[in-house]
């Protein structure tokens, strides 16, 4: 079992920056973080492994970089370059790395991208 806590949300203009942060109670898991825009489908952004290895959608890869700080429980998204349609609420999620499906799920943090 893990809980999944985010903070760093907030509203930005278009080419700024904001770092996501997932408090995770448990790090012996696979991470991700999604996003679900108003009235879309929730998309995956990025994955980690717990070696760290990790991949990207091609919608914010060279822009989004994820990573994790196991040692004081951490699942960090640096988002540079934030674009208007990168407006969505975040989660970060967990699964087991033997699964495909995510399991654990946060109650979301808003970023908003003005142009």
């Amino acid at each position: 079992q893990v809980q999944l806590v985010e903070s760093g949300g907030g509203s930005v203009q278009a080419g700024g920056s904001l770092r996501l942060s997932c408090a995770a109670s448990n790090t012996f898991y696979c991470l991700g973080w999604f996003r679900q825009a108003p009235g879309k489908e929730r998309e995956w952004v990025a994955d980690i492994g717990v070696s760290g290895n990790t991949n990207y959608a091609d919608s914010v890869k060279g822009r989004f970089t994820i990573s994790r700080d196991n040692a004081n429980r951490l699942l960090l998204l640096q988002m540079d370059s934030l674009k208007p349609e990168d407006t969505a609420m975040y989660y970060c999620a967990a699964r087991s790395c033997y699964s495909s499906n995510y399991i654990h799920w946060g109650q979301g943090t808003q970023v908003t991208v003005s142009s």
